[in-house]
């Protein structure tokens, strides 16, 4: 099940990074991402995710997921297992009683969830959207504790 999670994963990494238009274009950015499979699983795998044909702006159909916000299209194509390894965090910034964390489409729940967890004295708590996370500060918390408590939560901000 873990195999095919990844390959599942790596799929809609994929599809959200570039445009696709067949199954034999699928098969071949998926083998290259090291996952061999037939056709008949890959077009499994589509229908599991519900993935469906739109034309891109080029006029080309193209495969699509089916909620775009999750998985907006990136104009900087890596391959999948590459964003697979790196957490969703993009940028923080604080100002006052407020920090504002951005994120990768799709992210900022899970990682607002791990803010609230860590329990930090300096945080009192978040709201998560797909991509932005707003974390209420502590009142009298300085900048420095406050990127320290989230540098637990998500160790690229340290």
């Amino acid at each position: 099940m873990k195999v095919k999670n990844s390959r599942l994963e790596a799929l809609k990494m994929l599809i959200s990074s570039m445009e696709l238009g067949s199954q034999e274009e699928l098969l071949r950015a998926l083998e290259q991402e090291g996952f061999r499979l037939t056709q008949a699983t890959l077009s499994r795998d589509l229908k599991q995710l519900k993935v469906a044909k739109a034309a891109s702006m080029n006029g080309k159909y193209v495969y699509v997921l089916p909620n775009e916000t999750m998985y907006r299209r990136v104009t900087t194509p890596r391959k999948a297992t590459e964003m697979l390894q790196r957490s969703g965090y993009v940028s923080v910034n604080i100002s006052g009683q407020l920090a504002i964390v951005k994120t990768r489409p799709g992210y900022a729940s899970a990682i607002a969830y791990d803010i609230d967890c860590c329990d930090s004295p300096y945080i009192l708590g978040s709201i998560a959207g797909d991509d932005t996370i707003f974390v209420a500060i502590r009142e009298g918390a300085t900048r420095g504790q406050v990127l320290e408590a989230l540098s637990y939560v998500i160790p690229e901000i340290g």
